[in-house]
């Protein structure tokens, strides 16, 4: 009798186990390929975005958030091949999701925001940009933070939900920018003198542009001087350059032709007052 029940036994564990066998196989098979399809299509779409010329930190992006979306879809594949309730492990990975995301939501919000700076690039690396209060250097735009280095070379780390929800000025995105000086001339200057000396420094100077023209006014009648408003433009790797230079040549060549650069001055008028003669005259 024990014979004939182990050969059953037998006889219904083995197809159990060829049958689970094949499963797992098939399950495997699915799992290497997928994985391998998968990389071809995030390489194919790496090489048809760099092919456009998109943004380095935007290619890297996204080729990872698809290979992570086709690998999780082939894991998937591999678990319902075998068997197991993929339907309820969704649920049940999105339940903890939920729950995760609810005791970090401070940081999906950064994850959001970097989403966000990625696709629409309100700047990329090596722009000159002043976010969330601080001006610096792009370094890196990641997931969660943005890294600036400072001109004093400092690296600030800031997350990018500050970045998102404040104003962005980016002083690189444009090729050419102006560059707003104010000279002041005395009021026993010669306006005329003034005038033709700074055109003249701003049309022999290399790097300012033709056009857009340089315009040069007067700006304000100030408390102890004449304000002279001077805008030419630059390319914008050259602003910092022209600025030091016109402000240094502007004050040399001013003084050169006779005009003077006043001292902000205040007239104060003093009244004597006897006190004891008003008491007496009352």
């Amino acid at each position: 009798m024990e014979p004939v029940m182990e050969f059953l036994n037998r006889a219904d564990l083995i197809p159990l186990l060829t049958s689970w066998g094949l499963k797992i196989v098939l399950a495997l098979v699915i799992y290497v390929v997928g994985k391998w399809i998968a990389k071809r299509l995030t390489r194919l779409l790496t090489a048809l975005l760099e092919r456009q010329e998109f943004d380095p930190t935007l290619v890297n992006f996204l080729s990872n958030l698809v290979y992570a979306i086709l690998l999780v879809a082939v894991i998937l594949a591999a678990l319902d091949t075998i068997g197991l309730p993929v339907t309820s492990l969704v649920a049940v990975v999105g339940a903890a999701g939920l729950a995760i995301g609810l005791a970090m939501k401070d940081s999906l919000g950064n994850f959001a925001a970097g989403v966000m700076l990625v696709m629409f690039r309100p700047f990329k690396q090596g722009d000159y940009v002043e976010v969330g209060g601080v001006a610096g250097s792009v370094d890196e735009i990641r997931i969660f933070s943005t890294t600036l280095t400072t001109p004093d070379n400092k690296v600030v780390i800031i997350p990018n939900g500050q970045v998102a929800a404040g104003t962005i000025t980016n002083y690189s995105a444009n090729d050419q920018r102006r560059v707003d000086m104010v000279f002041g001339v005395g009021y026993d200057d010669d306006l005329k003198v003034a005038r033709e000396v700074l055109t003249r420094i701003c049309a022999e100077h290399p790097l300012i542009l033709d056009e857009p023209a340089t315009k040069i006014f007067v700006k304000n009648l100030g408390d102890s001087c004449v304000e002279f408003a001077v805008r030419p433009w630059a390319a914008t790797p050259d602003y910092w350059t022209v600025w030091g230079d016109l402000l240094e040549q502007g004050k040399a060549e001013l003084e050169a032709a006779g005009c003077s650069i006043p001292y902000p001055q205040r007239d104060v008028h003093l009244h004597h007052q006897n006190p004891i003669a008003d008491i007496l005259k009352g």
